[in-house]
């Protein structure tokens, strides 16, 4: 199968176009209760790794489904924060979500640079 457009130009777009946030910045803005950290790993990433204390698990395919109020399967959990930063594993899968909620008109929205491997390296150490 031939594509036009590769996985990396498409996190380097999205990227361009959402603002990423450091670890250290993710802890500096959890101080605030308005804002809600995501964890939009798979469920099985989440068996070998936990998530960060109290982010809330959104596997990715369903994260537009949760924040839509017209969608099933809602979540009035989003309605409830001003911000939210997406994280995954390297920080590729947030940059994308972070993406599609802009283009959902989420202002607030932002990713986690690096994912849990660099929070692991720069907050757990």
């Amino acid at each position: 199968m031939q594509i036009d457009k590769g996985i990396k130009q498409l996190v380097a777009e999205a990227e361009a176009q959402v603002r990423g946030l450091s670890p250290t910045e993710v802890v500096e803005y959890l101080s605030n209760e308005s804002v809600l950290l995501v964890d939009i790993r798979d469920v099985r990433e989440l068996k070998h790794e936990p998530s960060i204390a109290n982010a809330l698990h959104v596997p990715r395919g369903m994260l537009e489904f949760w924040i839509d109020p017209d969608s099933p399967y809602y979540k009035d959990r989003f309605d409830q924060v001003d911000q939210v930063i997406l994280y995954c594993n390297k920080g590729w899968r947030s940059a994308l979500a972070a993406k599609t909620l802009q283009d959902m008109g989420v202002k607030e929205v932002f990713h986690m640079q690096g994912g849990l491997e660099r929070w692991r390296e720069e907050i757990d150490n």
